[in-house]
């Protein structure tokens, strides 16, 4: 892991995780996917024994967590979204100092886009629901249809549509693993935040370029001027 600098003259593009990054979202996740678990009569009453499930694709983690079959992982998903698309989605909260951090990031020149392994469609409604969808120019998640699986598929797709050619201006922001190892596999340098659902270990081995704390120290590392009007 590189020691933590000035990087606001480095990067053009930011590319930033939503669930764990810029939202905590752990009470409509845990409870949506314990209401998919219930279909298949298994019942969690500690919903924090649910939080491995914040951030990975959903497919990875009924298979890992529960050894589903195929048959049973698409079933899984699509209870979960049955209870996530009406209520799930709006269990959610923005972490202090987010929008203050990306209004100033843009003013300052930066490209802001979303690279989650949500679905798409979801992203964008938590992103409007919450009125941070103006901050990005580009909003790119996965497909209800079990499209870019992956976070590496949804970065080298964000990027794609965009026209980005110069890996070495992007840097994916995000708190688990897979924000670090998607990143890694494109060819992108990988900021990851301990604020979220990882912890320094978790990113550390995952192959983070930089790790900071909180939003204060993503500003410290990425804006010109790292203090954040609140």
């Amino acid at each position: 892991m590189k020691q933590t600098s000035d990087l606001s003259s480095k990067y053009q593009y930011l590319l930033f995780d939503l669930d764990g990054t810029l939202t905590d979202s752990i009470p409509g996740i845990t409870r949506s996917v314990a209401y998919a678990l219930s279909y298949f009569d298994i019942h969690v009453d500690d919903l924090n024994k649910l939080r491995p499930f914040v951030g990975p694709p959903l497919r990875e983690s009924f298979g890992e967590y529960y050894q589903f079959t195929d048959e049973q992982i698409a079933k899984a998903i699509d209870k979960y979204h049955e209870r996530y698309a009406d209520k799930g989605l709006y269990e959610n909260e923005v972490y202090a100092g987010i929008p203050e951090f990306l209004e100033k990031a843009r003013k300052q020149g930066y490209q802001l886009m979303v690279a989650t392994s949500k679905p798409e469609v979801l992203a964008k409604r938590i992103l409007k629901h919450f009125h941070l969808d103006s901050c990005f120019s580009f909003i790119g998640g996965s497909g209800m249809d079990g499209s870019r699986y992956t976070k590496a598929d949804v970065i080298d797709y964000v990027l794609h549509e965009n026209g980005v050619t110069d890996l070495s201006k992007v840097v994916m922001i995000g708190d688990r693993k897979h924000d670090m190892i998607g990143a890694g596999k494109v060819g992108i340098d990988s900021i990851g935040v301990l604020y979220g659902y990882g912890d320094r270990e978790e990113l550390s081995e995952a192959g983070a370029g930089y790790i900071v704390d909180d939003v204060e120290g993503l500003a410290k590392l990425l804006l010109k001027d790292e203090c954040l009007d609140r």
